[in-house]
């Protein structure tokens, strides 16, 4: 339930800021949007570890249902049972004579919470072994088998990873397939924190009030609600905000607070399409689709609304039986599936053993001609300290690009600005005391506050791409920038879809 104090749902005065539960929101089980049955598979679970009275219970079944097992003729000490279980990812543990337990001959993965579970992959082509047993898949990869592994914790790199050898195609293939399986069986509704705040912009609200709602939350999208209608009519984001500047700054060369205050964001909205086109090339219909996510859709399908798209957030919204308003649950966004497909295998990264490979040996991002002889269908852009911010969002809309690496005299990477780093610009209304044609990028990171300027995140070519996929987590953290460790010459730049594509487009 959503709690609010307008009598339409998630709506304040002029923005929103609602709390919501988790609990509230209803799921079907293994069916999609289309309400057709998946095809169940056999699956046979073991326990081997005696016991008087053994139960089965797992995900598959909601943890709902204790699935007496039975004794294996001629043996002491083995329970089996075999249960009907949907292709996908599953986790299960052991009730055993009245006490949880878990398998520790088979694979374990850790929650969010700390608790530790058993996982059984199934494939939609048949049945595989009832769990993932702890042995050597070096020659066992293809085939499903995998083993636990107990990385020690470091303070400068996190999990220290065994040397790997570089994968092949073939095997970068089978680890894409079981991500992908992964996300066919999760649901968007477990994106949603337990407890938290989503906010929305009312599409009546004044630009420049937009500007610092967004600041003074740190957000770089929010979504638009439709009073009149009763509707979410789509996202506010930074890159809204950049081609508001640039635009008004053709006829106004010097801003003031009364020009962002006299345009609504549903005027802007209306009339961005044409200039959008003008600076970019690119004409966007102007009545397109609102593009949203229910919470029972599949992760796999709102990964591919989001790359499909190129967009990088998408409202998640219930809609009640009754008819009534639709309600806002959360915004996906790409840096939330990552960071839950890092929680459930930071402990079974053997699993995909593409999540240990060094960056360097992977065909994604973009990299410089010199960095061992990469071919890359893209152009590395930089920016220097003496470039004015004019230049600097030009290149971004029109280079389709979410940050350039701002860079010395001497190529060595000084800091990073992004799209989302224009509503800085907001504070203390800097935007009304400077001309982007005459401020320089010195000037613009003096500007960002302490948080801003520290989230400029660097790595090798030799990181592994787990690594990579933990920092681009971070919502606030959209590219990684890879750097020499000696020089600090920036080589390359990995971003949030660059991932993203490599995983699971």
């Amino acid at each position: 339930m959503l709690f609010c104090s307008h009598h339409f749902p998630f709506f304040f005065t002029d923005f929103v800021d609602c709390i919501f539960a988790k609990a509230c929101v209803h799921t079907k089980s293994y069916k999609g949007n289309s309400e057709c049955e998946v095809e169940m598979v056999l699956i046979t679970f073991t326990w081997r570890h005696g016991g008087t009275q053994v139960f089965l219970c797992g995900s598959f079944h909601g943890w709902s249902d204790q699935i007496p097992m039975n004794l294996v003729e001629g043996s002491a000490a083995v329970f089996q049972r075999i249960v009907d279980v949907p292709p996908g990812y599953h986790k299960y543990k052991f009730l055993v004579d009245g006490i949880w337990q878990v398998d520790q001959d088979q694979l374990c993965v850790q929650d969010e919470y700390g608790e530790i579970n058993n996982l059984v992959f199934v494939e939609e082509s048949g049945s595989m072994p009832s769990a993932l047993p702890r042995e050597d898949t070096q020659s066992n990869l293809a085939s499903g088998s995998a083993r636990s592994m107990h990385p020690e914790a470091s303070s400068s790199r996190g999990l220290q990873l065994e040397p790997v050898m570089q994968l092949s195609n073939n095997e970068i293939d089978v680890s894409r397939h079981r991500l992908f399986m992964f996300l066919s069986s999760s649901q968007a509704y477990e994106l949603i924190p337990d407890s938290g705040k989503v906010f929305v912009l009312d599409t009546e609200v004044a630009v420049e009030q937009a500007f610092h709602i967004m600041y003074e939350k740190r957000l770089a999208v929010m979504p638009l609600w439709d009073e009149r209608n009763a509707m979410i009519t789509g996202m506010l984001t930074a890159s809204d905000f950049i081609l508001i500047l640039l635009k008004l700054q053709e006829s106004h060369p010097t801003l003031t607070n009364d020009e962002l205050g006299m345009h609504t964001v549903s005027a802007w909205k209306y009339g961005k399409f044409q200039f959008h086109a003008e600076v970019s090339g690119a004409m966007v219909p102007p009545n397109r689709r609102v593009l949203q996510a229910a919470p029972d859709e599949s992760l796999k399908d709102v990964v591919q609304t989001l790359l499909q798209n190129k967009i990088s957030a998408v409202p998640l919204l219930h809609s009640p039986e009754d008819g009534s308003s639709p309600q806002l649950l959360h915004t996906a966004c790409l840096a939330g599936i990552l960071k839950h497909i890092c929680r459930h295998f930071r402990h079974s990264l053997e699993y995909l053993p593409i999540l240990q490979q060094p960056v360097g040996n992977l065909p994604f991002g973009t990299f410089t001609g010199e960095v061992a002889g990469r071919p890359s269908s893209r152009v590395l852009l930089t920016l220097h300290s003496r470039d004015l911010l004019s230049s600097a969002l030009k290149l971004l809309i029109e280079g389709g690009i979410s940050s350039i690496p701002i860079v010395d005299d001497n190529g060595a990477l000084i800091n990073v600005y992004s799209r989302s780093d224009i509503t800085s610009l907001a504070r203390d209304n800097v935007y009304a005391r400077f001309r982007l044609d005459q401020i320089i990028m010195t000037q613009v990171l003096q500007v960002l506050d302490e948080t801003s300027r520290d989230r400029c995140r660097t790595c090798t070519r030799f990181d592994s791409l787990y690594r990579i996929m933990e920092l681009l987590s971070d919502p606030t953290v959209r590219r990684v920038v890879v750097i020499d460790p000696t020089s600090r010459h920036v080589e390359g730049i990995i971003t949030l879809r660059d991932v993203c594509n490599l995983l699971l487009g």
